[in-house]
């Protein structure tokens, strides 16, 4: 296979999923959308309804809940589920029995027993007190995944809230109305429940919330003016809606789609400029990689032979130096699978983590209906995603730093042999110059967002509360150390582009042409100086997208299919341009 991950039932295909064509597969109906990773979700070109029964969602599914083409439906098992619920909820109230956050205040209150004319008064206090998050609001399409990933744990029918409200929620999710939810606040447990807090407030009319209609206004106006109603709550409602680890889960779910996405594309860009640096494809031999069978580092080396060799269409560059004498090249081209590789296995491995986590009741106390008890445990604990998305980021910042080095190589005249900079007239013009050094930059950056939040807990409620995930900041720096690695891959990208200017009017493979090609339909040979920045921007937006896996997306099936027939399909020898003997 071209890779089949797979971590518990859970599996991504690396080969199959295409950036084109997104299957979604609820209740046995499977819809169909063209789809587009943006900064803040998946876009989608038709209008599609996703079921939630509150096992299913996957990543991909929740990415896409940014965009106003995707709306919710609930199954009608999880109605039942959910009426079940409250129906004991309800029964357990009418005997006034004491349970914790029904009956009884939360955190270090729990000892504090609540009046049964106050249980409704009790839920309201709990959302506006919890609502005291600092910082810029998440952006509408990220505060929709967040909503939706809410929406989706309490369908499962543990939390105990009402179908009616349940509904409500869906009703506002399908306006595209959002509550102002402020990005910092959460430590990840008891949940995160700052922002959870926030997101229910403009669900009770109060606060902010945002919709296409109005745009920011007071939550009153904003629902009233997509005819909806404000959340009553009833008894445990308000924690339902904020007792779980939704937050950084939702954005762990972007981070995690999009660093697939970027992943894969990776191996393409690598390609290229080891292509134009002259570089030997030796090192991706099938036997190489076959005696250090690590799924990622296989996946990687045999997208990189399917992109350099080819038959039909060799690469000229690769021609031009078939007796050049070198053995090995630098570790930033002989060792991409290597390191490449095990990206890929850190995603398949975090995806699994994120999609189990999306699908999980994280509420306390959780309601058993079926054996009418309500438990108090820890399942709003975040340290699953909270370290998963740690490794996330600390395995995808590697693209970006072997990407930088790479980059150096091509600008470095002494050694790639090309122009310095990759100008033809240096001096006068600085070229690709301050290119890699924002490169450098971004690298750094990442190198400090890497350090693990997770690592840290500070004890909060009075020491009730006395081991927390910090999953938030997890999450949230996660995602920023993708979008890092994005551009600093767009930047080799152009550079490996601009590099093949001066190695015309030789060819690369068929595949990498097409790539560079795409690369110029935005981006023109750089002659004289300009003004650089739109053009990465748009590189980063080809990337986002998936354009430069679609292009080569045949030819890598093609291989995978062939090598699963024969393992020496693409064996290389002596004889091949590239081929030399260690």
């Amino acid at each position: 296979m071209e890779g089949n991950f797979k971590y518990s039932n859970y599996n991504i295909d690396y080969a199959t999923e295409r950036a084109s064509e997104l299957s979604i597969k609820n209740n046995n109906s499977i819809l169909m959308s063209q789809q587009t990773v943006t900064g803040d979700c998946v876009m989608v070109e038709k209008p599609i309804t996703l079921v939630i029964d509150g096992n299913s969602l996957t990543p991909k599914d929740l990415s896409m809940c940014g965009d106003m083409n995707v709306k919710l439906a609930l199954s009608k098992e999880c109605k039942e589920k959910v009426n079940k619920a409250r129906k004991f909820l309800e029964k357990i109230v009418d005997e006034n029995k004491t349970v914790y956050g029904i009956t009884t205040g939360f955190g270090t209150f729990s000892n504090v027993q609540i009046s049964p004319k106050e249980i409704e008064q009790l839920q309201v206090n709990l959302i506006r007190s919890h609502s005291t998050g600092y910082g810029s609001p998440l952006p509408p399409p990220r505060a929709r995944m967040l909503l939706a990933l809410r929406i989706n744990v309490l369908a499962k029918g543990h939390s105990g809230i009402s179908l009616e409200n349940i509904e409500k929620l869906i009703k506002a999710f399908n306006a595209f109305c959002v509550s102002f939810v402020p990005q910092q606040g959460t430590v990840g447990c008891s949940g995160d429940l700052c922002p959870l807090a926030h997101l229910a407030l403009g669900m009770l009319g109060e606060g902010q919330m945002w919709s296409p209609r109005t745009g920011w206004d007071d939550a009153h106006k904003v629902l009233k003016a997509n005819n909806l109603e404000a959340i009553k709550l009833g008894p445990k409602e308000g924690l339902a809606l904020i007792n779980g680890t939704q937050m950084v889960t939702s954005l762990g779910a972007l981070a995690v789609t999009k660093a697939f996405n970027l992943a894969r594309q990776a191996d393409i860009i690598a390609a290229l400029s080891l292509d134009v640096l002259k570089g030997t494809t030796r090192a991706y031999d099938f036997d190489v990689h076959r005696v250090r069978p690590h799924r990622g580092q296989g996946i990687s080396a045999r997208r990189l032979r399917a992109l350099l060799h080819s038959d039909n269409n060799p690469s000229e560059i690769a021609e031009s130096h078939r007796n050049c004498g070198k053995v090995q090249d630098a570790y930033t081209l002989r060792c991409v699978p290597q390191v490449h590789g095990v990206v890929h296995d850190t995603i398949s491995f975090v995806h699994g983590i994120i999609q189990i986590e999306m699908n999980s009741a994280t509420d306390n106390p959780l309601i058993f209906a079926d054996r009418e008890e309500i438990i108090s445990g820890g399942n709003f604990h975040g340290e699953y995603p909270a370290k998963a998305l740690d490794f996330l980021a600390i395995s995808v910042q590697e693209l970006a730093q072997i990407s930088e080095r790479r980059l150096e190589r091509l600008v470095n005249t002494e050694l790639s042999g090309l122009p310095t900079f990759l100008t033809p007239n240096g001096g006068l013009n600085s070229g690709f110059m301050t290119v890699q050094l924002c490169a450098a930059s971004l690298v750094s950056e990442n190198k400090v967002l890497c350090h693990p939040a997770s690592a840290d807990s500070i004890p909060t409620s009075c020491n009730q509360e006395d081991h927390v995930s910090m999953g938030g900041f997890s999450a949230r720096k996660a995602l920023t150390v993708v979008e890092h690695v994005e551009a600093v891959l767009a930047m080799e990208l152009l550079a490996a582009c601009q590099a093949m200017e001066f190695l015309k009017p030789l060819k690369s493979t068929e595949p990498l042409q097409k790539v560079y090609e795409l690369v110029r339909t935005i981006s023109p040979p750089l002659e004289n100086d300009r003004y650089m920045y739109p053009e990465i921007q748009h590189v980063i937006k080809l990337i986002r997208e998936n354009k430069i896996y679609e292009v080569v997306e045949e030819r890598l099936i093609e291989i995978r299919d062939l090598e699963e027939i024969n393992p020496n399909a693409m064996r290389m020898n002596a004889g091949s341009p590239t081929g030399i003997f260690m």
